[in-house]
């Protein structure tokens, strides 16, 4: 199929811009060769990486929703604060980037009470989102849902429709639904729908492994095809192509996590200035928001 080019989008279709802050060492590709007691021993580069990517927004005077490790904030509460004085959503992405599936549902509903009260408590906002580590609340994750619910979370943004190794749930909705009549709002990552499959065009490695212009055709294809919002997330090490390289990992995380790092900021540039962007809450959530 050809991909035509594109003009920017009307006004009237606001997508959701977020980041998923997070250093380098604590995605869950090197849970296996990086212990996270050794952390605090790693040189950290997510505040210095974080406040280019705010640089990069106020440039193109673009809100966005942060979702952001209990572990992070606490050591860099100033980075917190910078995020919501700068207009931008502050949401939760757990504390320790621990998958739901690695998690019982008692050691997640302590994690996630944790992690909001602690960014409600540096920041002065409430929390009213949660991203799950990975993607991780899968078909057999479902309850988290519910528990975040209690929690007083207002949404999720943790599911991706689509087939993956390590997560997706490939039959869910591509766009925002109700875990049950009155249950929490689930806000997928975006897809677009081709020859009745989902093909994943919300952000990630994919953005990094695919030409531009495939992601900014699917994504003008969901604004003017499905006429819905797009939904898209990248993380501050992956606008860092200086970050220290690990070693004992495997060919294909090594593929994965370092695949075209340093065309990635010019890649973010391009579509803050090709589409329109807005938080999250902003987007999704009519009746109320946070800070």
């Amino acid at each position: 199929m050809p991909i035509p080019k594109a003009d920017k989008l009307p006004a009237s279709i606001v997508n959701a811009m977020s980041v998923d802050v997070e250093d380098y060492f604590q995605v869950s590709a090197f849970e296996d060769s990086i212990s996270s007691d050794d952390w605090d021993r790693l040189p950290c580069r997510v505040e210095g990486n974080t406040n280019r990517i705010l640089e990069l927004f106020a440039e193109h005077d673009v809100k966005a929703t942060f979702f952001m490790l209990g572990w992070v904030a606490e050591r860099y509460p100033g980075l917190v604060r910078r995020i919501v004085d700068s207009g931008h959503e502050l949401a939760s992405h757990g504390y320790t980037h621990t998958r739901v599936t690695q998690q019982t549902p008692e050691v997640f509903s302590d994690d996630i009470a944790r992690t909001k009260m602690l960014l409600e408590d540096i920041s002065g906002c409430e929390v009213l989102g949660y991203r799950a580590a990975s993607y991780s609340i899968v078909s057999k994750t479902l309850w988290a849902h519910d528990l975040l619910q209690e929690a007083g979370y207002r949404y999720s943004s943790s599911i991706y429709p689509i087939h993956h190794d390590l997560y997706g749930i490939p039959d869910a909705p591509r766009f925002p639904y109700r875990h049950r009549e009155e249950g929490l709002l689930e806000i997928p990552i975006t897809t677009v729908s081709l020859l009745k499959r989902n093909l994943p065009c919300g952000g990630g490695g994919y953005f990094r492994l695919l030409p531009y212009r495939v992601s900014r055709w699917a994504m003008k294809h969901v604004n003017t095809t499905d006429r819905q919002p797009c939904v898209f997330y990248f993380h501050p090490w992956e606008i860092d192509p200086e970050q220290p390289r690990q070693q004992g990992i495997s060919r294909k995380t090594r593929f994965r996590h370092y695949l075209n790092l340093d065309r990635m900021q010019d890649r973010i540039a391009s579509l803050l200035t090709d589409f329109h962007w807005g938080r999250m809450d902003h987007v999704f959530l009519r009746d109320k928001e946070s800070c």
